[in-house]
């Protein structure tokens, strides 16, 4: 499995506004020189993060983007799911009718469990674990 750049950019830009919490709008434009995501793109990302409650938008010369939330109430789990939908490695594990054979796979239990796993780690990781460097640990190989 591999999440979508929508993902893993609205992730950032939401890092990004909860490392600036407290010190006014973030405008679009320096929110692309932080993230390195082009504000076109920010601008469709931040729509659904939006409409999820997640941030609010200010507009004006002294407007921008504001995490409407506190970082520890937004997990990762939440941010996959409202750019994502359900978190399922297979169709069959979102939708019982996805396939013809849901009632006698045997496979489809194991990528359940999976994805229920992997729900479950990403809602154990908050923006505040992100905005702390210390909180979390990297299991990714050295570069």
């Amino acid at each position: 499995m591999k999440l979508s750049a929508r993902s893993r950019y609205a992730a950032r830009l939401l890092l990004e506004l909860a490392r600036a919490r407290g010190q006014g709008p973030v405008s679009a434009s320096l929110l692309a020189a932080n993230t390195g995501v082009s504000v076109q793109f920010i601008e469709q990302i931040l729509r659904p993060l939006r409409k999820a409650g997640f941030i609010r938008s200010l507009r004006g010369a002294a407007g921008g983007h504001l995490l409407r939330l506190d970082p520890a109430a937004i997990t990762l789990g939440d941010v996959v799911r409202t750019l994502e939908g359900p978190v399922a490695l297979a169709r069959c594990c979102a939708k019982d009718d996805a396939c013809g054979r849901a009632d006698d796979c045997r496979t489809r239990v194991a990528w359940a469990r999976i994805s229920q796993a992997l729900e479950r780690e990403m809602d154990a990781i908050t923006l505040a674990d992100l905005v702390e460097p210390d909180r979390l640990q990297s299991p990714c190989p050295e570069a």
